[in-house]
């Protein structure tokens, strides 16, 4: 049986359908009850509700499993402490592996998310656990919040410069490499970096849109302040805004490009391209 935390998530979501599509026993560790139907749904063999903040609830959660899959509540301030949490449960109980859910270059200290999850990693390596370490790129699937725009307005509006390099994997493809780390030896002690294929500016993915979607379709900048506006609408806390602002800067100095070698190696394939996630998720 292997524990997903964070079930309830897109992330979360996607390991569960990958790991039930090879048969493998999933318990789905969840915040609220009705977030337990949904994952049951996916199927999931078991769901726990409870937080991951609460110690009592994390040591239920984990008796009798075999493997986790740690994922933090994404831009979480407590991270470290969660992490913590887990890591002290999963020794308690014996697990025999536990695979944890970073970020690409968390070795970031510039982007505040990045860095808890370094030290997040830090604690594993001194945990006794045999763990894996998986650090997934921007995912595709992030351009759906901007879908609404960019199919009425034909303008796709990002929190940085046109030029910014991104490197963006398919959540699909991440989901799978977590499913062979869980269930197949090998990957004890490792620490994986899992991007897709391509680099992209902005420009490029508004002209892979465009050509997609078979409308004009330009990529705009949104300044801070009216990203800012937007994000307090949607309900995001100081902390997230903070952090995602952040994060911004970085990518608008510096990008954020990676390497599909690893993940490559990993599936036994090539990762999808940005291309072939638009074909599969929009038909003309």
């Amino acid at each position: 049986m292997v524990l997903v935390s964070g079930a309830a998530g897109k992330t979360g979501r996607a390991v569960i359908e990958a790991l039930v599509e090879q048969g493998t026993g999933v318990r789905a560790f969840v915040r609220r009850k009705e977030q337990a139907m949904s994952v049951l749904a996916l199927g999931a063999a078991e769901a726990v509700v409870g937080d991951m903040q609460n110690e009592a609830d994390v040591q239920e959660a984990m008796a009798g499993v075999t493997a986790v899959y740690h994922i933090c509540p994404n831009m979480h301030p407590d991270e470290i402490n969660i992490g913590q949490i887990a890591i002290r449960a999963a020794r308690q109980h014996g697990v025999s592996r536990f695979v944890y859910h970073s970020v690409l270059h968390p070795q970031v200290e510039a982007m505040p998310h990045h860095w808890q999850k370094m030290r997040v990693e830090e604690q594993l390596f001194v945990s006794d656990l045999a763990f894996t370490i998986l650090q997934p790129a921007a995912y595709m699937q992030n351009l759906w919040a901007s879908w609404d725009s960019i199919m009425q307005e034909g303008i796709y509006r990002v929190p940085y410069p046109p030029h910014t390099r991104l490197n963006m994997v398919d959540l699909r493809d991440v989901a799978a490499a977590a499913a062979v780390v869980l269930t197949t030896h090998g990957h004890e002690y490792a620490t994986y970096e899992l991007a897709g294929p391509e680099n992209l500016s902005q420009t490029e993915i508004a002209a892979l849109l465009q050509a997609r979607l078979n409308h004009p379709v330009s990529v705009r900048r949104i300044s801070p302040a009216a990203w800012t506006a937007q994000a307090r609408v949607a309900g995001l806390g100081q902390y997230q805004i903070e952090t995602l602002l952040k994060m911004f800067a970085y990518y608008g100095r510096y990008g954020f490009p990676g390497n599909a070698q690893t993940l490559t190696w990993l599936l036994g394939r090539s990762p999808g391209t940005l291309a072939d996630f638009l074909q599969r998720n929009f038909t003309q």
